[in-house]
């Protein structure tokens, strides 16, 4: 089901003047695209997207103030579509008297902001894109190490939570246990956080629940998180090929980016937060483009090819 955020909601976080068309808050936004109508206050609307917010800046209504009065009117009754969820008029300028009437017929919100054009522009579109970003919850840990967002994830009981309070321990910082919920972003990041009920709490069989924040303090815990590594733990298997070298990339798919992908065996004797320590310093190094695995196997493939030259 596509998210979807009212007039209402828009106008109580950014704290906007309802000038006119206050029956028409409950419209509804579906797009995080903005549009200046710039083109459509000369006339042109062939591919006005009216489905989108409507900016009205200096520029727009000082072009506008030019045209004459049937003008002024034509194009308000073409900008207030049945579709258009709200025009916002920015730097606190006045509103057209068209454009309150017209508003006013159509039940078509008009606020007004204080904030300059781009800033304002930018502020709503940060909004939007927070609220219509595809989210997801996925079963997992997520913890900030090295600077590294990592996913812990695995079967329940395989030893995510308490792997998490050795990262704690370690100076890492947790953002969420159990329940990770995941937000995509337009340039398909993925950002991670906790659901409010279980935020800073870590769930320790035996132990019970703990406040993470209360036991180690404000610095072993953030809020948010960018998701750039995702770690699988899972049950060690005798007769299956786990990669020694590292030269298998694998990626998972979560809703619709690829992220790097490292499995893990669990069995006894292991330290997997050392090495999930090390699996978050190591994808560090190959995205500053050093690759200890590929490095050995070209210092190995030239080491055989030295050796059969002697032989020849």
């Amino acid at each position: 089901m596509a998210k979807k955020v009212k007039v209402a909601e828009l106008v109580q976080q950014l704290q906007l003047e309802v000038i006119s068309g206050e029956q028409g808050l409950k419209r509804i936004i579906t797009t995080d695209d903005l549009n200046r109508p710039g083109l459509e206050m000369a006339g042109y609307f062939d591919y006005h997207p009216q489905e989108r917010v409507q900016l009205l800046g200096r520029t727009e209504l000082a072009f506008f103030s030019m045209l004459t009065s049937e003008e002024r009117k034509e194009r308000m009754e073409r900008l207030c579509t049945d579709v258009t969820p709200c025009i916002v008029v920015t730097r606190g300028l006045d509103v057209p008297e068209e454009l309150v009437t017209i508003s006013q017929e159509k039940q078509l919100p008009v606020l007004r902001s204080s904030v300059a054009t781009t800033i304002l522009l930018s502020r709503i579109t940060s909004f939007l894109e927070r609220r219509l970003a595809p989210t997801t919850t996925i079963h997992g840990v997520l913890c900030d190490v090295y600077g590294v967002g990592m996913l812990i994830t695995g079967s329940s009981g395989i030893g995510k939570s308490e792997t998490a309070l050795e990262l704690v321990k370690r100076g890492h910082r947790l953002i969420a246990d159990d329940a990770v919920e995941i937000r995509q972003t337009s340039d398909a990041q993925l950002h991670g956080t906790a659901p409010e009920l279980i935020r800073h709490l870590l769930e320790i069989r035996g132990v019970g629940i703990i406040n993470v924040m209360t036991l180690f303090g404000a610095g072993a815990i953030r809020n948010n998180k960018r998701i750039t590594l995702v770690v699988r733990l899972e049950a060690w298997q005798q007769d299956k090929q786990y990669d020694r070298l590292g030269l298998d990339e694998e990626t998972t798919r979560i809703i619709d980016t690829d992220i790097p992908l490292v499995t893990i065996p669990v069995r006894p004797g292991r330290n997997l937060a050392v090495i999930i320590e090390v699996a978050a310093m190591n994808y560090r190094l190959k995205q500053m483009g050093l690759n200890a695995a590929l490095q050995f196997t070209n210092k190995l493939t030239a080491t055989i090819a030295e050796d059969m030259e002697d032989m020849d």
